[in-house]
């Protein structure tokens, strides 16, 4: 098969030829987003999952579907180390100087952009990772008292309302958002409910793992009223189907049956995994119709190439009793693991444990579907750990 017409694309938040089965999220969306535009209630979305179930590639259609209605969004990835006002300012300029533009709500945008430089110039003090350039003097009194919870309520009350004036909507897209600080989290949300108590078009659709619902409730007991938490996980089987057979047969190429099936069975339907197995799959064959003995060696492939980048950039990251910890959960299978049954896999007490499992937490490695249980954030990365810490030295 020609590599160049390979139309499967697995990668760090790469679309997919075909997005299949996430029209119900995308419909969602646009409705809160609409309400929101004509001033009625609307909760902001915060789609929840593992890795590799493509929250990011939907997070980044749904803006697309957005600006195509008009709706002014802003983007940003939240990595571990940077403060949410040095994201948010320099893309929050972006957009405002964008509906600046527009005549209709070119004053109170351009207060918004006032109250931009206000609170860039009170938060430079705490937050030192702010850089961004405002040719704009502050409005004295708005959004810059120097507590980021009360200048972004004041800034995102003139943003919405400066959205309003043009009949529009300014969605606030924020991926990996379990990577936000508590009282940045806390601010952020009071700020969105403070826009929604007065029906300002300001809306934020966010995307984490599963643990950000708890650190959301954490950061402010009304969040589970503010927000909708739409689980993003595996496709069903005939979404998985579709998603592996409609970008080969619309380059001419077919794929049987029973290596269909192989490839469903053998990524259990992952979005992530579909591409990588898509991919090979594609580079292995030499003409069509795929076949099963074709998904045998494209599944050797596969799992090597996953080895050696969506695994293993996780696994360089952790420390030596970090990787202990994660290879004694492999241990015990799949997952989730009661706490004490990981700690009896190391002979260590949980208590001695808890500073471990926090940081695992904390890099986005596990996380606690209920209270004592600890489960992988990541697919599969059980097989993996089995793999590249075989045999019993870990213990």
């Amino acid at each position: 098969m020609d590599p160049i017409r390979n139309p499967y694309a697995p990668g760090a938040g790469s679309p997919p030829p075909e997005l299949a089965g996430r029209d119900t999220i995308r419909s969602a969306a646009h409705i809160t987003l609409e309400r929101a535009r004509i001033g009625r209630p609307s909760k902001s979305l915060l789609m929840v999952g593992l890795r590799g179930v493509g929250k990011t590639v939907l997070l980044e259609r749904i803006r697309q579907d957005a600006e195509a209605s008009g709706v002014y969004t802003l983007s940003i990835e939240s990595p571990e180390n940077r403060s949410l006002p040095a994201l948010l300012a320099p893309a929050l300029r972006v957009a405002l100087l964008r509906l600046s533009r527009k005549e209709s709500a070119r004053d109170k945008a351009n207060r918004a952009l006032r109250g931009l430089a206000g609170l860039v110039g009170a938060m430079k003090v705490k937050y030192h990772d702010i850089e961004v350039a405002l040719d704009i003097s502050p409005e004295p009194g708005l959004a810059d008292n120097g507590d980021l919870e009360i200048d972004l309520q004041a800034l995102f009350e003139v943003v919405g309302a400066a959205a309003a004036d043009d009949d529009s909507c300014l969605a606030i897209f924020i991926d990996e958002l379990q990577y936000v600080k508590e009282d940045e989290l806390a601010a952020l949300i009071t700020a969105l409910h403070r826009t929604s108590q007065r029906s300002l078009p300001v809306v934020m659709l966010g995307a984490g793992l599963p643990q950000v619902r708890g650190r959301m409730g954490q950061a402010k007991s009304y969040a589970e009223r503010l927000f909708d938490f739409p689980e993003i996980g595996a496709l069903t089987p005939d979404d998985a189907r579709v998603a592996i057979a409609k970008p080969a047969m619309d380059e001419g190429v077919m794929i049987d049956d029973a290596a269909l099936d192989a490839v469903i069975t053998q990524t259990r339907c992952y979005p992530y995994f579909l591409q990588e197995w898509g991919k090979h799959l594609w580079d292995v064959a030499e003409a069509s119709p795929f076949t099963l003995d074709h998904v045998h060696v494209a599944a050797k492939q596969a799992i090597a190439a996953l080895d050696q980048s969506f695994f293993l950039v996780r696994f360089d990251r952790l420390t030596p009793l970090e990787k202990r910890y994660v290879r004694a959960m492999a241990q015990l299978g799949a997952g989730p693991h009661r706490s004490g049954d990981i700690a009896n896999e190391l002979n260590r007490s949980v208590s001695s444990l808890a500073p471990t499992r926090a940081q695992l937490i904390n890099k986005g490695m596990i996380w606690s579907p209920s209270h004592g249980d600890t489960a992988f954030t990541v697919p599969m990365f059980d097989a993996f750990m089995m793999r590249i810490m075989p045999g019993d030295d870990w213990q």
